[in-house]
């Protein structure tokens, strides 16, 4: 792919599309929907030739910026490549014109059995140059960058040959790609396995985040499990402030996939994140 081609732009404060919003969204007077930037749109939820969440995906994208975010690429898998699911995502991408396209750093399967989970991989570089070569594989037949993103995780393995931050750092470089640096993420894998979540922050290639999520999680007192299903605690919105200095101004998303409160509370919380981000949008003017 052409390594000229420029970041994609800041797209300010976002939200996943979920359908209890729909009717607001819909709606041309409703004040939190026109406080929403952009949306995120699950690419799976819309894979299909027809249908009213086809038909509101396009109403929406006709109004705002939207971007593609995947959970069954599989990109650490060693199954091949599903090139009748990255054909769905080309024909979505051609007609919703996404900023730009993601999915996670894990594999979801194998032997053609989706386990709907995402799973981790060994920090070895033959999976980096593995993963790699499959990433410019998708990334040439979907004509798209596509953005990665850290994934929580649970366990470790013994052979891994790096940090989870250096990989992520080399497999950008090698594979020319974006990353999704999802912050809430970090701070789950940092507390279930000891690390220091700045250190994460501080080692990825700043240049190359594109997009922040952030979002809630279940705290089972020995661990953290990443539910999408709390507001956002204090000491994530904390990372969040320190993602932000060290990376610049980037499109963030808000993250709720379950327990979805109205649409009011959602703006809320990006109201908060636009808060903690006024001084480096400021500083960056």
């Amino acid at each position: 792919m052409n390594t000229t081609v420029e970041k994609p732009p800041f797209l300010g404060f976002g939200l996943g599309l979920r359908t209890p919003h729909y009717n607001d969204l819909l709606d041309p007077d409703n004040e939190d929907a026109a406080a929403i930037d952009w949306f995120e749109v699950i690419s799976e939820n819309y894979l299909v030739p027809g249908g009213k969440p086809l038909q509101v995906l396009d109403q929406i994208a006709g109004r705002w910026p939207v971007v593609m975010h995947g959970v069954s690429l599989s990109i650490a898998s060693t199954a091949p490549l599903d090139y009748d699911y990255l054909d769905a995502l080309k024909r979505l991408a051609a007609r919703i014109e996404p900023k730009w396209v993601s999915d996670h750093l894990c594999w979801t399967g194998v032997h053609g059995v989706n386990l709907h989970d995402l799973l981790p991989i060994p920090y070895t570089e033959e999976a980096l140059e593995h993963i790699a070569a499959r990433v410019i594989e998708v990334q040439d037949y979907l004509g798209h960058r596509i953005a990665l993103e850290n994934v929580s995780t649970y366990v470790t393995f013994a052979h891994s040959e790096m940090s989870e931050w250096e990989f992520l750092s080399e497999l950008a470089r090698r594979a020319d790609c974006w990353v999704l640096l999802d912050v809430n993420n970090v701070y789950v894998s940092s507390f279930n396995h000891g690390w220091d979540a700045k250190t994460f922050i501080d080692g990825v290639p700043h240049d190359r985040v594109v997009q922040f999520h952030v979002a809630g999680h279940s705290d089972m007192d020995t661990h953290i499990i990443d539910t999408h299903d709390h507001p956002v605690i204090d000491e994530v919105w904390e990372l969040y402030d320190y993602a932000l200095r060290r990376c610049g101004p980037v499109s963030t998303l808000i993250e709720r996939d379950d327990h979805i409160p109205p649409l009011a509370e959602l703006r809320s919380e990006l109201d908060t994140a636009r808060r903690i981000a006024a001084p480096v949008l400021q500083a960056a003017e």
